[in-house]
């Protein structure tokens, strides 16, 4: 087998959409999500669903070739370690001075091209999510990038990450501090089962009867 051949599927896969687990001197399989951990790995899949399956499976044991222990919150386990990089590589993107805060900042960023990933929490209002969505689709329309946007934390993560209160809407800027997270955020996203970019977008700019009140 490959040695980045998810052990669930059996398909061959860049490292980045993998995750590898090793196993620790307790013989507990442990997430590598950095790759740097010694010993003999083995990979699955970057989304929960392959990661709970190979627990409930028996994978791990067969990859490793020898009895090893699952822990019975494995998938959650992941999920909690993304979050935690997601949230970290944000924090270091505003502190670059690469995040716009609040709907209206958030609005004119996304319509200058300067962003390259929005962010709204949980509790955000339709009203100011729809606006944001129109300079989405209103910058596609006009020949530009297309800027995915994603729901993944609560309003107190966000804020906790970015210094700050009600931080409902963020935008992420095109920078390299701002690239390291729209990947952390990326990667989260398609782990909790999130519909890839190219979809998440088609859905943004659907409706072209829209587009004239989109530039207005």
């Amino acid at each position: 087998m490959n040695d980045r051949t998810c052990i669930v599927t059996r398909k061959t896969a860049e490292p980045d959409d993998l995750i590898r687990f090793v196993v620790g001197p307790d013989s507990a399989v442990v997430p590598d999500l950095k790759r740097n951990l010694p010993g003999r790995g083995c990979w699955v899949s970057a989304q929960r669903l392959h990661v709970d399956k190979a627990a409930a499976k028996g994978h791990f044991a067969r990859a490793f070739k020898r009895q090893v222990a699952v822990p019975p919150d494995l998938g959650a386990m992941v999920d909690r370690l993304l979050a935690r990089a997601a949230l970290g590589s944000l924090g270091l993107a505003r502190k670059a001075g690469a995040v716009a805060l609040g709907a209206a900042k958030v609005e004119t960023t996304v319509r200058s091209g300067k962003a390259i990933l929005v962010l709204h929490a949980l509790e955000g209002a339709e009203d100011g999510i729809r606006k944001i969505t129109q300079a989405r689709r209103a910058m596609v329309h006009l020949g530009g990038p297309a800027i995915p946007a994603y729901k993944l934390f609560a309003e107190a993560e966000l804020g906790l990450a970015l210094g700050g209160t009600n931080v409902i809407h963020a935008a992420v800027l095109a920078t390299d501090a701002g690239r390291a997270a729209l990947k952390r955020m990326v990667a989260l996203d398609r782990y909790r089962g999130g519909s890839p970019d190219d979809l998440a977008m088609l859905a943004a700019v659907a409706g072209a009867d829209d587009a004239a009140e989109d530039l207005e």
